[in-house]
C-alpha cells in the first residue's frame, strides 16, 4: 500500500505537470498553427483573382464570381472568401473600402493600415485578432489588398477541447495506473510476504522443516527465497547437530560422574581397609581425568566456534612442526606400532601452532588407537596445487563403508571396544580445525587393510 501511495503521489504530480506543460506549450503551438494557417489561406487566395479589361462571353463560367471594378471586371474563384476554419478573407481597396468578401470586424479594423506579408495583432473587445495582408501586384489589381482575419479564440476553443479531454482521460489513466501498480506491487512483494511468513512460522513454531518454496524463477526474489531455504536447511542441520551434541555430551558426562558418585557411595557405606580406599581413589582419579579431558575438548570446540580471535595466526613452519611432533609421538609406540614420516622441506602455513598441533596429534592418536598391533603408521606432508596436504596412513582395522560418513561426527565411535580412553571427539576436532582454515578432511579406508586420513589446507 505504501508503494502504491508513493507511486500514486508521484504519478499525480507528474500528470499535473504534464497537464500544465501541455496547456502552456499547446497554446503556443496552436496559436502558431492559427497564424500559419492564416498566412497559407491568404497566400492561396492571391492566385484566385484575375482582372479583365474586357469580359468576353467565352471567359464566363458558372462557378466564379464577377465584380465590376473600374473600367474592367474582377473574376473571383468560387471558393474564394469562404470561411475556412473561421479564417475570413476580404478583398479591399488600398483606402480600406471593402470590394468583396467578408470581415466580421471590418469596422474595428478599418483604421489598421495595410502591411504587406506581415502579421499584425489587434485587440477588439478584449479579444485578440491576427491580421495578415497581401498586396496584389497583377496588372489591373495594383490598388487591391487581400486581408485575412482570424481570432485567437479559435485556438482557445481547440485548447479547451484538449483540456476537457485531458481532464477526463488523465484521471481514468491515473486510476488504471494506480490499480495496476497496486496489483503489480502486490505480485512483486508476495514472495517477500511469503519469506516473512515462513520465517515467522519457524520462529514461533520451532518448525525448522518449513520452507518458502517459491518454485522456479531466476529473478532476484526467487534467488533470495532459495538462499533462505538453503539457510533454513543449514539451520535445521545445525540445530539437529547441536541437539545431538548436547545429548551425547550429557551422556558422556553422566557416565564418569555416575561412576564417581557410585564409587563414593560404595566406599562410604562402611569402614574400609586402606587398600580399598586407595583403589576407590584410583577409580575416582581415572574418571575425573576422563571428565576433565572431555570438558576440555568441549571447551575447545566452543572457543573455536565462538572465539576464533583467541587463536592468533602466525607463519608456521609446518615441516619443523610435523617432524618435531612425530619425533615425540614416535616414542609412545602404543601397541608396538611404529611411526615414520615423510615430510617435504620448506612447507609453511599461516595459522595457529596450537590448532595445527592438535590436528596432527589427533590424527596420529587415532592411528595408534585403531592400528594393528606391531603395525605401522606413516605421516606425509607435501604441497600440491597451491595446497598443503597432510596425510596419516595406518594399517589397522579400517572403517566400514557405512561408518565412513559418520566418523567425523562428534562423539561417534565406530568400534567402541577399541576406543580405550577416547571420547569420539578427536576426528570431529580435526574436521573443525580444517574447516576453520577453509580446508577439508577426507578418509579412504578398507576393512582390515587400514585407513588414510588426508587434510587439505589452502596454501600459504
Amino acid at each position: 500500500m505504501k508503494i502504491t501511495l508513493w507511486f500514486s503521489g508521484a504519478l499525480i504530480v507528474m500528470m499535473a505537470l504534464t497537464y500544465f506543460v501541455v496547456l502552456s506549450v499547446g497554446e503556443r503551438i496552436i496559436q502558431k498553427g492559427i497564424r500559419d494557417m492564416l498566412v497559407r489561406t491568404v497566400q492561396g487566395n492571391v492566385d484566385e483573382i484575375e482582372y479583365y479589361a474586357v469580359l468576353k462571353a467565352e471567359d464566363l463560367n458558372e462557378v466564379d464570381y464577377y465584380v465590376r471594378y473600374g473600367e474592367g471586371y474582377l473574376e473571383i474563384d468560387d471558393d474564394f472568401l469562404d470561411e475556412v476554419n473561421e479564417i475570413y478573407t476580404s478583398l479591399c481597396h488600398s483606402d480600406g473600402t471593402l470590394v468583396y468578401g467578408e470581415n466580421p470586424v471590418m469596422r474595428e479594423t478599418e483604421e489598421v493600415g495595410f502591411l504587406n506579408a506581415q502579421i499584425q495583432r489587434v485587440t477588439i473587445n478584449g479579444t485578440l485578432y491576427y491580421i495578415f495582408d497581401r498586396k496584389l501586384e497583377t496588372a489591373g489589381l495594383e490598388e487591391l489588398w487581400l486581408r485575412g482575419v482570424v481570432s485567437e479564440l479559435q485556438g482557445k476553443e481547440a485548447l479547451a477541447s484538449v483540456s476537457r479531454i485531458s481532464l477526463v482521460a488523465l484521471p481514468i489513466l491515473l486510476l488504471i495506473a494506480v490499480v495496476g501498480g497496486y496489483l503489480i506491487a502486490a505480485r512483486v512483494l508476495w514472495p517477500i510476504r511469503q519469506i516473512a511468513d515462513t520465517a515467522s512460522q519457524i520462529r514461533h513454531g520451532d518448525d525448522l522443516k518449513k520452507r518458502i518454496d517459491l518454485g522456479d524463477g531466476e529473478d532476484e526474489l526467487h534467488l533470495l527465497a532459495r538462499e533462505f531455504d538453503q539457510m533454513f536447511s543449514r539451520l535445521e542441520e545445525a540445530f539437529q547437530t547441536e541437539q545431538q551434541f548436547v545429548s551425547d555430551a550429557s551422556h558422556e558426562l553422566r557416565t564418569p560422574v555416575s561412576v564417581i558418585n557410585a564409587q563414593c557411595e560404595l566406599t562410604l557405606e562402611k569402614e574400609r581397609e586402606p587398600a580399598e580406599y586407595e583403589e576407590a581413589l584410583q577409580v575416582i582419579w581415572r574418571q575425573g581425568r576422563k571428565l576433565n579431558r572431555l570438558i576440555g575438548t568441549m571447551l575447545d570446540f566452543a572457543r573455536l566456534e565462538l572465539q576464533p580471535e583467541r587463536y592468533e595466526k602466525e607463519t608456521i613452519d609446518l615441516t619443523e612442526l610435523t617432524e618435531s611432533l612425530c619425533t615425540d609421538m614416535a616414542l609412545i609406540r602404543e601397541n608396538d606400532i611404529s611411526l615414520t614420516w615423510n615430510v617435504e622441506k620448506g612447507v609453511y602455513f599461516d595459522g595457529s601452532r596450537e590448532l595445527l598441533t592438535r590436528l596432527l596429534s589427533n590424527l596420529i592418536s587415532n592411528a595408534y588407537r585403531y592400528g594393528r598391533p606391531e603395525g605401522h603408521t606413516e605421516v606425509c606432508l607435501k604441497t600440491e596445487k597451491s595446497c598443503v596436504v597432510l596425510s596419516v596412513k595406518d594399517d589397522g582395522i579400517g572403517i566400514a563403508p557405512e561408518d565412513t560418513a559418520k566418523i567425523f561426527d562428534r562423539f561417534y565411535q565406530a568400534d567402541v571396544s577399541r576406543t580405550g580412553s577416547g571420547n569420539g571427539l578427536g576426528l570431529a576436532m580435526v574436521k573443525e580445525i580444517a574447516g576453520f582454515y577453509g580446508g577439508t578432511v577426507s578418509v579412504e579406508s578398507e576393512l582390515e587393510s587400514g585407513s588414510i586420513f588426508t587434510v587439505q589446507l589452502p596454501g600459504f
